[in-house]
């Protein structure tokens, strides 16, 4: 009896321990799930308790392996107890790590609960997405900060890691001169992102003019930025060269924009027919936002005229859209309805210049001299 009720008790023991962690684990998980989504339903304005739920299968896994942790020294099993300091070890390691994911996660529901609300509630664009870039990299910087603790506590965790921490606290002076010159590049770029996302300089989904290449600036970390062309290429910079060179934002302020259309033209061109054309063309355009339309002459040339159009959009994509249409449609108008105002130029040989002839008035002159001298000689002889 003591024999069978001691093998009885060795697999029973495993089966409780194992068992019983799971099962409070998939226990509290329901319960937690169940009130956040009450929660949810009850409080519609923000989406920060459906945000929470995500956090489930982390809280699950860090319960589980808590439980675990304080427990699996009472499974009483062989190759267990051989190695209860290293699975000790392992398991504390696990705890750790699933207790900065579920932190990251909780930060990040909150973080974008937050956001979501402020979205909702504003319609200036600008505003937006100046907190929808500060609130990226508050997220990036919180995911850092714990991922670098939860390290820092896993290898504490190592009795050779815990004697290597207090030697280097003990030269840490020296240490942080020498970190802080080997990673001065880096500490520069991660204080110009902060300086980027509080300061306001350029935000997500800004329209932006980098070394000549136009694009639309799709993401801002701690260290890059990264701009989408109109090609679909991606510009990868520094950020810090958004701190210490120009470039050119143009929703800065707001995203509407003005644009120009250039025509080169003949000095005959009908200006205000054209005026009526371009006024018919942007009530047809989808794109102009209908805030202000102007054309005029601004230059001449002895052989053409400058006409330029000036358009106005809500962002920089119907801007171009805008200009597109207005080149194409007056183009074509002209050269259906006025052929003569396009731009001609002379590409035959010069004409030679005719022979005037002798001039008359110095011939019939100089026989009028001619004729009062040969008087004057008749005269003479008579």
């Amino acid at each position: 009896m003591p024999d069978t009720f001691g093998g009885t008790e060795n697999v029973l023991r495993p089966l409780i321990v194992l068992g019983g962690s799971v099962g409070f684990t998939l226990l509290v998980g329901w319960l937690v799930d169940r009130m956040l989504r009450r929660a949810d339903a009850r409080h519609r304005e923000t989406p920060l308790w459906g945000m929470l739920r995500r956090c489930g299968f982390p809280l699950q896994v860090m319960l589980c392996v808590a439980l675990l942790r304080g427990s699996y020294d009472q499974l009483r099993i062989a190759w267990l107890q051989e190695h209860q300091v290293g699975i000790g070890r392992l398991l504390t390691l696990i705890l750790i790590g699933s207790a900065a994911w579920l932190l990251v996660h909780i930060a990040a529901a909150i973080v974008n609960s937050s956001y979501a609300r402020y979205a909702a509630s504003t319609r200036d664009p600008a505003r937006v997405r100046r907190v929808r870039t500060q609130v990226t990299l508050i997220q990036r910087v919180v995911s850092a900060i714990v991922g670098t603790v939860a390290v820092a506590a896993m290898l504490l965790t190592f009795p050779a890691m815990r004697a290597a921490g207090t030697s280097l606290l003990a030269s840490a002076g020296l240490l942080g001169i020498v970190a802080g010159v080997a990673a001065q590049s880096t500490l520069g770029n991660l204080f110009a992102g902060l300086q980027i996302a509080f300061g306001d300089m350029v935000r997500i989904g800004d329209t932006v003019v980098v070394d000549g290449e136009w694009g639309t600036v799709e993401e801002i970390t701690l260290t890059f930025l990264a701009v989408r062309t109109w090609d679909e290429r991606r510009i990868t910079m520094p950020v810090s060269y958004f701190t210490s060179k120009p470039f050119e934002n143009w929703s800065r302020g707001g995203a509407e924009m003005t644009g120009t259309v250039y025509l080169q033209l003949d000095h005959s061109a009908p200006v205000p027919q054209m005026r009526d054309k371009l006024r018919d063309i942007l009530r047809e355009c989808p794109a102009w936002d209908g805030r202000n339309w102007s054309l005029a002459v601004t230059d001449s040339t002895p052989s053409t005229v400058e006409v330029r159009a000036v358009i106005t959009a809500k962002n920089a994509d119907d801007i171009w859209t805008v200009r597109c249409a207005v080149r194409e449609q007056l183009i074509a108008w002209l050269c259906d309805r006025h052929p003569y105002a396009l731009p001609r130029i002379s590409t035959g040989p010069a004409a030679e210049r005719a022979d005037p002839g002798p001039d008359l008035s110095k011939h019939n002159g100089s026989k009028h001299n001619g004729s009062k001298h040969n008087g004057s000689l008749r005269t003479g002889q008579g």
